[in-house]
């Protein structure tokens, strides 16, 4: 898995702009990403972008260039009953309708479609949800409390009492595809939260002073009692639940020794070729977490790099 060439243009050159937002959201050609409790609309395989004076009360970012090089910015919105978009002027009557209270069974998130998003799309949709969270969330300065002032076009945080600038974080994490010594099993455990449902790679976030190889060692000794003995890179993923970068790896344990750490982890097993085969077309033997995650990806692949 490489990095697709077709990513989101940020337009980051534009965020120190005084009163850009304001700018924007005059433009006509500008399209807004409404997010709500983490949330979006679809179009399609696209994400839905509306009009700005669609929206209602919102806090506002921007979040780049579209494939034409219109504006794109979010719009996050509270977790309220009431409609999500106000008639615009101009917006023609069908598609107010369409965009309207009525179409509320249609939010979904990431965990339900973002595999199905093409790499712009997904992009797209994973850096509006991980910023309204973040937007969301980031309310009063950590330092001394008090409340802070959006700056940098929704991408920084200023606090005026001391002067303290705040940003979005992201939280490293480790996911490791751990294969038996010779290449043939995949090693897969069940989280005690997902009650036996689902099998999945080992994953942990990077501990102070960690290095990313450490905490693959760490992880795998403490849920798995499995040791490592080859540990190579393959791939990232934002995942903003809240705020996670999850850094894909495929590992060789040093044996087929394994247990499941009885706690977080539940049940682990080495399964064959077929087996995870058997998985992914869902007829068991165990559950597989969703196609949007890099687990997926990564149990997809090493099934299929044997065919």
């Amino acid at each position: 898995m490489v990095a697709p060439p077709d990513t989101l243009d940020r337009a980051a050159e534009l965020r120190g702009e005084p009163r850009l937002l304001e700018r924007l959201r005059a433009e006509p050609g500008t399209r807004v990403v409404v997010v709500r409790e983490g949330r979006v609309m679809l179009d399609g395989d696209a994400v839905r972008r509306v009009a700005p004076g669609e929206v209602g009360e919102a806090e506002w970012a921007l979040l780049g260039r579209d494939a034409d090089g219109s504006a794109v910015l979010l719009a996050s919105v509270a977790p309220v009953a009431e409609p999500v978009f106000v008639p615009a002027e101009t917006a023609a009557p069908a598609a107010d309708e369409d965009t309207a209270a009525g179409d509320r069974a249609q939010w979904v998130g990431l965990r339900e479609f973002g595999g199905r998003l093409g790499s712009r799309e997904g992009e797209l949709l994973v850096s509006a949800i991980a910023l309204a969270g973040w937007l969301r969330d980031t309310v009063f300065c950590s330092a001394c409390g008090s409340r802070l002032q959006t700056r940098q076009a929704g991408w920084a945080k200023w606090c005026a009492t001391c002067e303290s600038e705040h940003f979005p974080r992201t939280d490293p994490a480790v996911i490791v595809a751990v294969t038996s010594p010779d290449g043939e099993r995949l090693l897969l455990g069940a989280n005690a939260n997902w009650q036996g449902r689902m099998h999945s790679c080992f994953a942990g976030f990077v501990e102070a002073g960690e290095s990313l190889e450490a905490t693959i060692h760490r992880e795998l000794a403490e849920e798995a009692g499995v040791r490592i003995a080859r540990v190579e890179y393959v791939a990232s993923q934002p995942w903003p639940f809240p705020r996670s970068l999850m850094l894909g790896f495929r590992a060789v344990a040093a044996s087929e020794d394994a247990r499941a750490d009885g706690e977080e982890i539940i049940d682990v097993r080495w399964l064959s070729r077929a087996e995870i085969g058997s998985a992914l077309a869902g007829e068991g033997p165990v559950g597989l977490p969703g196609e949007a995650s890099i687990a997926y990806r990564l149990i997809r692949d090493w099934y299929e790099e044997a065919g």
